[in-house]
């Protein structure tokens, strides 16, 4: 029996996509060879690479209004280099809102003046900033929308003139947002997407080629735009089950109809979390919690032994929290079931009656 995953990532998928990838890695589109040994220039898997980039657009809203998807690898981690590559001439608006954004800001400085114009480092990130100014000159703002590591999520994005970036690694396809107020988003797959090993760019062409720098071809958005994310071999693997999730993600109602059970979920938790005296949340205030990554702690670590024990005999994987927080963080992604969580609420309900 599978086990309940609250892991943060690489994570759960949905049991159809395991399916269909598993059959693919015998024999893919009836032509006798795995998935894994076919060309990426053959026609059945550019068809995929095509489908996976449409899929993610349609999704998004973004069909035909100037962005192009690709599929690119390196993780989060060389975004945070490449966006900088492509659109820092002079100087950068950043919000630190945790681990991530803080290495996002750490690789921009190679490349200009970087303005941090909120963060939330003064209390360990357990909190969105909201007061904050982005200058009109800065040639892109830069935010992270979920993190991951400290159960905060934003709510709502600022307006500006400037580009609006974004790396929604962990929150991307789980919730309805004008996705056109966005110039650039980025997110590794091995949270709502997919394995790890591809990560999804959505760009709007009109904001590239204004830097003065001359930009290596495997950095350049430009370049991987106009092979149509083959200007190297792609994970093949990665991008089909991608691919995958994002029909199953359409079967099942689109973002529209996730985000409700994301919000039903992530609301039976919380509301545990609450009630439940021996537990309390890490994030500050409510309306910074992430639908996502519920961090939370327990009040008197006295009960840490017989909690591990319980979790543990009920099947639940990945609860334990990042070391920078301590305690537990259930990631709860667009795949995990309302039933998994329904089985974490029981045994902290089990814990307090035998407490």
């Amino acid at each position: 029996m599978k086990k309940h995953n609250f892991s943060a990532g690489p994570c759960i998928l949905p049991p159809s996509v395991f399916e269909k990838a598993a059959a693919a890695v015998k024999n893919f589109d009836h032509l006798g060879l795995s998935l894994l040994e076919i060309s990426h220039r053959s026609k059945s898997f550019v068809n995929v690479m095509e489908r996976a980039r449409e899929l993610a657009l349609e999704h998004l809203g973004l069909q035909n209004k100037g962005y192009k998807a690709l599929f690119l690898q390196g993780g989060a981690s060389l975004e945070f280099l490449m966006v900088a590559y492509n659109l820092l001439e002079k100087e950068a608006a950043y919000l630190n809102t945790g681990t991530w954004s803080s290495k996002a800001i750490k690789e921009a400085k190679l490349f200009g003046e970087v303005l941090e114009v909120g963060s939330s480092k003064d209390a360990n990130f357990n909190y969105i900033p909201k007061d904050y100014s982005i200058p009109d000159n800065v040639d892109y703002f830069h935010c992270t929308s979920n993190n991951t590591i400290f159960g905060t999520q934003m709510k709502s994005f600022p307006e500006t003139p400037a580009p609006l970036v974004c790396d929604m690694s962990s929150d991307i396809f789980s919730r309805v947002l004008d996705f056109s107020k966005f110039d650039l988003i980025y997110a590794g797959a091995q949270k709502n997407m997919g394995p790890a090993g591809t990560t999804l760019v959505v760009v709007k062409e009109e904001i590239l080629g204004k830097v003065s720098r001359q930009i290596p071809s495997m950095l350049d958005y430009r370049v991987h735009i106009g092979k149509d994310s083959m200007f190297n071999t792609p994970a093949v693997f990665p991008v089909y089950v991608s691919m995958l999730t994002l029909e199953w993600l359409k079967e099942h109602g689109g973002i529209s109809n996730i985000e409700k059970l994301n919000n039903e979920k992530a609301q039976l938790l919380y509301n545990e979390i609450d009630r439940n005296p021996l537990f309390t949340g890490f994030v500050a205030n409510k309306e910074d919690r992430s639908a996502m990554n519920a961090t939370f702690n327990l009040v008197n670590d006295v009960h840490k032994e017989n909690f591990d024990v319980l979790w543990n005999k009920a099947d639940i994987n990945g609860l334990n929290g990042h070391r920078s927080v301590g305690g537990y963080r259930a990631s709860m992604y667009n795949a995990l079931p309302f039933e998994s969580v329904k089985v974490l609420v029981d045994v902290m309900q089990e814990l307090e009656k035998k407490a």
